[in-house]
């Protein structure tokens, strides 16, 4: 679409009406704003569309724990000890069968094969394995269902994370938190319904990039992308007003912006205007809201202690976790936390225990957390990452160091919460951990998964762009993984 040529075009119409003694810009006002101005009529800032939930959700609020980088399942979830048999033999070719492997291994002379240097145990009433990397989740393993078979079609980070998130590997999605963000919109008034943190990592070693698209709200209204809050200074830049300027002038400055901007929007009626409207006032009510949400004094001392020595301490996974809990408390539909640094290719023991450091106590705690405070049963978590590692050691195989490539054929995810049956495991991968062999799960049947717990039917939740109902799981028919619902 040409905007000029719309621009002329509705310019036209507008003079038209307005000879007639009409004003079509009044009118296109009133029709683009007809579902915001109910919503505030009704005391909603963030409404959600007319038709949803589709049906009685069994979770309100998510808290999505991205591990970027890609977890190695074989250390933490898959356990397969007759891999010790194997250890520093050629990967066997018909388990690859084929498959492509990336470039940072396609050239090396073997796959040695590398089992787990880490001891598992059986935890819990279900008896799930666990890798001593994560005591604490071993202690909440009966909240839990497990899925070990998940799998994408990327084998690159950004394609994978895009694919994650967005349901698709080409840029330009709406991201899932954007997704329910427009369908359900949220409870809270004072805080954006989708909330993103990226805290810090611990292992030292370099990271992937985080992109944007990630938390974009893509060919959705632009008010519906992930607010992203800052790990050290201020959460959000320029929150506090400058020196001289109080909370009435601010108040003042905004409702003649707002005039000024209504009036131009009924000129050239782009709807990207609303979303500045409502977003400044967001602005506004979060320089009340923001400094209320990350002041921790309320928080009792065994809370915090809960959580770990980090809870405190701004920029830490663990501080992250609080804050997630705190803002579902307060009504945020969607908080999305970015951990960074599971790419592990090479020192693998030494940085995934470290990252297992950053993250088991604070996800173990927020589970309990929940759970204390009457939340759990309608609080989806979700914890994962963009796809597994290879049994193969990238590089130098030792007994006490390896590494461990990318490999989308199958991961581990798991989920906590409204809805999801705890205690449960679905699908099972073959003995090295490299294919699926029985109940796999695509990436696009989690996320199914997860809309039908907030109450959404993924086939019929779909936005026209581009001539085409776009849908976050894509035009692939993909099924709800029912084994782990209550």
């Amino acid at each position: 679409m040409n905007q000029l040529q719309e621009l002329a075009l509705q310019q036209t119409r507008r003079q038209f009406f307005g000879r007639v003694g009409l004003r079509a810009g009044n009118i296109a006002l009133a029709s683009l704003l007809g579902s915001e101005l109910a919503a505030n009529a009704a005391g909603a800032v963030h409404a959600p569309i007319h038709d949803l939930p589709h049906f009685a959700p069994k979770a309100k609020r998510l808290i999505y724990l991205h591990m970027n980088g890609g977890p190695s399942q074989l250390d933490m979830w898959d356990y397969k000890p007759q891999l010790k048999a194997h250890f520093d033999k050629d990967l066997p070719d018909s388990i690859r069968n084929g498959q492509r492997i990336t470039t940072m291994t396609s050239g090396q002379a073997r796959l040695p094969v590398a089992p787990s240097m880490f001891k598992f145990a059986q935890h819990g009433k279900s008896g799930r394995w666990i890798s001593e990397l994560l005591p604490h989740t071993s202690k909440i393993v009966d909240e839990l269902a497990v899925i070990k078979t998940v799998h994408t079609s990327a084998i690159n980070h950004d394609p994978a994370c895009t694919f994650v998130m967005t349901g698709s590997e080409v840029p330009g999605k709406a991201s899932l938190g954007s997704w329910l963000s427009y369908g359900l919109g949220s409870a809270s008034n004072d805080l954006p319904s989708f909330v993103v943190l990226t805290p810090r990592w611990s292992s030292g070693a370099a990271a992937q990039a985080l992109f944007t698209r990630m938390w974009s709200s893509g060919f959705l209204p632009t008010k519906h992308t992930g607010v992203a809050l800052r790990s050290s200074g201020d959460p959000v830049l320029y929150l506090q007003n400058p020196p001289g300027v109080d909370r009435s002038d601010r108040r003042t400055m905004l409702d003649a912006l707002g005039r000024l901007n209504h009036i131009n929007h009924a000129k050239v009626a782009d709807p990207e205007i609303l979303t500045r409207i409502s977003q400044y006032e967001m602005a506004f009510r979060m320089q009340a809201s923001v400094p209320d949400l990350v002041d921790l004094t309320s928080e009792s001392k065994d809370t915090l202690e809960m959580y770990g020595p980090e809870a405190t301490t701004p920029g830490t996974f663990a501080h992250s976790t609080l804050l997630a809990r705190r803002m579902v408390e307060r009504g945020v539909r969607v908080v999305q936390i970015l951990h960074r640094g599971w790419d592990q290719h090479g020192n693998l023991p030494r940085d995934i225990a470290s990252q297992c450091k950053d993250t088991d106590q604070p996800c173990a705690a927020l589970i309990k957390d929940l759970k204390d405070r009457g939340m759990l049963d309608d609080t989806l978590v979700v914890w994962g990452g963009e796809f597994g590692r290879t049994v193969y050691s990238q590089g130098t195989l030792t007994n006490t160091n390896y590494g461990r490539d990318h490999h989308p054929r199958c991961f581990t995810m798991w989920l906590a919460g409204g809805g999801v049956k705890g205690g449960v495991i679905h699908g099972e991968t073959d003995d090295f951990s490299y294919n699926v062999v029985s109940d796999p799960v695509h990436i696009n049947e989690v996320n199914a998964t997860i809309l039908h717990l907030m109450g959404v039917d993924h086939r019929r939740f779909s936005f026209k762009f581009q001539g085409l109902d776009q849908r976050l799981t894509g035009v692939e028919d993909m099924h709800v993984v029912k084994s782990v619902l209550t």
